[in-house]
């Protein structure tokens, strides 16, 4: 069931899909598109031209046809999955041969399953990474939670069920060299929508703008996509700088933050509130955003800065919450 996307796999998915540990370099990191919930592998993941020509062919993107409608939900056939580490996985749906997802920079889209005995559907946004040129299918990469009544039914789903799901939603309206630094902090499968902008200024060669991101685990083995992370930082080591922090260190080799995102280690990597044309922007469990940037409003806006932010003086201009 697993080979064909296994064996198309670049190395730090074949390692994790092993269960096994250590670092590597991916090949031709090519990526474009990444949300709260998941999502990685499409373009950069699989950045092998050669493990699938037709994301090899890019076109205008209005003159191919798209997966997705924002008006309406879709349903979408998950065709195979793999898992990844002991919570998360890769799941790839169907889309025509000649189609593409249709998926915007810094957007994502939304599922929506009527779950158990629920009254009314539960809705909940992901974050596809596959690239914007890719045919004929796209990729999420889910953390199953275990009290996310969404992500354990995708995790229960095998090949052939459907889901429904509706998009592009935007969120950050990215302008290329709009800001002199970003500075990210994401915990567990927010990292999704930080490697979707990441991926997008990196590729683009005009585009200066400095990053820095803040990547928060429970524990070493919790890090996902930390092999693409580590390559595009050493690739880019002039503009991308990825700072790791972990629950607790398990061996005496880890060579990162150890505890939570901090006051002090907000200071320490993220640009200052007293810099100009600089965001900040976080994404991650209600926990962590609560504690570093503040929660989203009731109706999903971006509501007043809170915690940490709030309490080094970002000001709203500055902030960004996925």
């Amino acid at each position: 069931m697993f080979s064909p996307i296994r064996n198309a796999l670049p190395r730090q998915f074949s390692r994790a899909y092993t269960s096994a540990s250590g670092s590597g370099k991916s090949r031709s990191l090519i990526y474009a598109s990444l949300a709260t919930g998941a999502a990685l592998v499409g373009g950069y993941i699989y950045s092998n031209r050669a493990y699938t020509p037709e994301a090899a062919t890019p076109a205008h993107p209005d003159s191919v046809a798209k997966g997705l409608d924002p008006t309406k939900f879709i349903q979408f056939k998950l065709k195979e999955t793999v898992p990844i580490n002991h919570d998360t996985s890769l799941f790839r749906f169907d889309l025509e041969p000649a189609q593409a997802l249709g998926l915007d920079i810094t957007s994502c889209l939304v599922v929506k399953e009527t779950l158990g005995n629920d009254e009314k559907p539960t809705i909940r946004p992901y974050t596809p990474v596959s690239s914007q040129d890719t045919r004929g299918h796209f990729d999420l990469v889910i953390k199953k939670y275990e009290t996310g009544k969404m992500s354990a039914h995708i995790h229960s789903m095998v090949p052939g069920d459907m889901l429904q799901m509706k998009g592009p939603v935007k969120k950050l309206p990215y302008v290329t060299n709009s800001l002199k630094e970003i500075g990210m902090i994401a915990g567990g499968s927010g990292i999704t929508p930080m490697l979707q902008l990441i991926n997008h200024v990196l590729e683009d060669p005009n585009d200066h703008t400095k990053l820095t991101l803040v990547f928060a685990n429970k524990s070493e083995d919790d890090i996902i996509l930390r092999a693409t992370l580590d390559d595009l930082a050493e690739k880019h080591s002039d503009q991308l700088k990825v700072h790791y922090v972990i629950d607790k260190a398990s061996s005496r080799s880890w060579k990162g933050d150890v505890g939570y995102v901090t006051k002090e280690l907000v200071q320490k990597y993220m640009p200052s509130p007293s810099d100009k044309d600089v965001l900040v922007s976080a994404c991650g469990p209600p926990p962590m955003m609560k504690s570093v940037s503040g929660p989203k409003a009731p109706d999903y806006s971006q509501g007043e800065v809170g915690g940490i932010f709030k309490e080094l003086g970002y000001t709203p201009e500055q902030v960004f919450k996925f």
